[in-house]
């Protein structure tokens, strides 16, 4: 397995727009299982493919505390919306910023498991939002675009400033 590299906003990749899987096989399970090391060495709670650069529709996501309950959610469709909840959300691909978003409370989603079946399910809580923040990134959105224009430009320019320091220390240490 291999840690991959998360994209971070205001990259203009985190915006493309995922095309379905075409195929589940080996080479997907591959990326799957990489993308769950990634996802828990950040450590977060959901990733979706294009965060990590593959423009192709599908995510992994494991809210419980003992990383122990993996979902694999490939061509995911949201079906039914039920009830709203505000919470605070934050992303592996805009560090260190949390904010509340509003999200349906309960989502029933239709996908492709890891072996390819199609299966609905429903899901609540912390585990339906963190699959609605991930099925926007393969929407090419982000949970920054749910707060003001003047917020998400001040942590656009934040991580900016952020990541033009981390690239000045790693020169300065050479």
């Amino acid at each position: 397995m291999a840690k991959l590299k998360i994209l971070e906003f205001p990259d203009p990749r985190l915006r493309k727009k995922a095309v379905p899987v075409e195929k589940v096989d080996a080479a997907l399970g591959t990326l799957i299982d990489d993308m769950f090391e990634t996802m828990y060495a950040a450590p977060g709670i959901g990733l979706a493919a294009t965060q990590v650069d593959v423009h192709r529709r599908f995510l992994v996501a494991d809210v419980s505390s003992e990383k122990n309950e993996p979902w694999v959610l490939i061509n995911p469709v949201i079906l039914e919306r039920d009830g709203v909840e505000v919470s605070e959300e934050g992303c592996l691909s805009v560090p260190g910023y949390y904010e509340s978003v509003e999200r349906a409370e309960q989502v029933r989603v239709r996908f492709q498991n890891r072996d390819g079946e199609e299966v609905e399910a429903s899901f609540d809580g912390l585990l339906a939002v963190c699959i609605q923040h991930e099925i926007d990134h393969l929407d090419g959105k982000l949970f920054v675009d749910y707060l003001s224009e003047a917020k998400r430009q001040r942590i656009r320019k934040r991580l900016l400033k952020d990541r033009k320091h981390r690239v000045e220390d790693r020169v300065a240490a050479v």
